[in-house]
């Protein structure tokens, strides 16, 4: 059963979802960083509200991504879409997980935890595999989307 119409209505239900989700989350941070002002620890409220922002833009970018390959278009290469899409989405990710690393560095500064520590460097050595990761998938398929071109 492969109908166009119902993986384009699938598609197109999926991305508004992720949109929705996405725009809440920026709602979502509004509120704590509006409520940081009021708050005795403003710290926290304003890495609340940073965090929701990257959640925000990977949720975004997985419903573009989901908007674009599943869009009907003729005579575009599936491989090259596929490639940039999860590129684009992996690249935030890694991003939104190095950030929140080097936030929780700050606060477990500040707050005198250093035996805890040991978390977000987790955090940053696995977001240094994803990224290895990406490198690796990007030189596998580099043959296989240039040979296609």
């Amino acid at each position: 059963m492969n109908h166009p119409f119902i993986k384009n209505l699938a598609a197109n239900i999926f991305a508004t979802l992720f949109l929705i989700f996405s725009m809440s989350l920026v709602g979502l941070s509004m509120v704590h960083f509006y409520e940081a002002f009021y708050q005795e620890d403003f710290i926290t409220g304003v890495i609340k509200a940073i965090n929701d922002l990257f959640i925000a833009l990977a949720t975004y970018e997985l419903a573009v991504g989901i908007f674009k390959e599943y869009r009907e278009s003729e005579g575009s290469d599936l491989l090259f879409t596929i490639r940039k899409t999860i590129t684009r989405f992996v690249s935030v990710v890694i991003i939104a997980l190095v950030l929140e690393g080097l936030i929780m560095i700050i606060k477990y500064s500040q707050l005198d935890l250093a035996g805890n520590l040991f978390y977000p460097v987790a955090v940053i050595v696995s977001a240094s595999i994803l990224l290895a990761a990406l490198g690796a998938f990007l030189k596998w398929t580099e043959k296989v989307v240039v040979s296609k071109a």
